[in-house]
């Protein structure tokens, strides 16, 4: 009989002061009824159990609670200094082109005003291209289209930032 172990970065997890927890889990998303729907859950057993408990939280979460979750993001190809997670995540924009940096500026504000908040697309693996002909297509969405693509890009970048911080030791 094998039994398997809970992977040392979710046991630390686990294990933190409930103020800690929050921080970590605010770091991954700025929703905070998403991140004490996470906590409630400690101790998970497994990442998957983890993340299975971020996607229930996401499917949950309001207009209001989306809004907060993305004020927490900064605009495609200007992440905030200091901010490694979106510099990382956003790395497909930083070997941009001017002019394709400038397009991006010019379409994120477009999407802006049309929606009221940024363009948010999971950017992990994503070319500058790839993230501008998204905005491109997504622009004509309506308003209700546009909060479920949300809610899904920020279910795939929740778990890209759950599972970072579940692997660190």
């Amino acid at each position: 009989m094998t039994t398997t172990s809970t992977p040392p970065g979710l046991a630390r997890f686990n294990g933190l002061e409930e103020p800690a927890a929050l921080a970590a889990l605010h770091e991954a998303c700025a929703s905070t009824a998403w991140a004490r729907q996470l906590l409630t859950g400690r101790p998970y057993a497994t990442a998957d159990d983890l993340y299975t408990a971020g996607d229930a939280a996401m499917a949950e979460l309001t207009g209001e609670d989306l809004a907060e979750a993305m004020a927490g993001h900064p605009p495609i190809g200007r992440p905030e200094p200091g901010d490694p997670a979106s510099a990382r995540e956003q790395r497909g924009m930083a070997g941009a082109s001017a002019e394709l940096k400038a397009e991006m500026l010019e379409l994120n504000l477009a999407y802006q005003d049309r929606f009221g908040h940024v363009f948010l697309i999971c950017a992990t693996g994503r070319t500058g291209e790839q993230m501008r002909d998204a905005v491109k297509e997504r622009i004509g969405n309506s308003p209700e289209q546009e909060q479920e693509i949300v809610r899904t890009e920020l279910g795939k970048i929740n778990r890209i930032r759950l599972a970072r911080l579940v692997e660190e030791d």
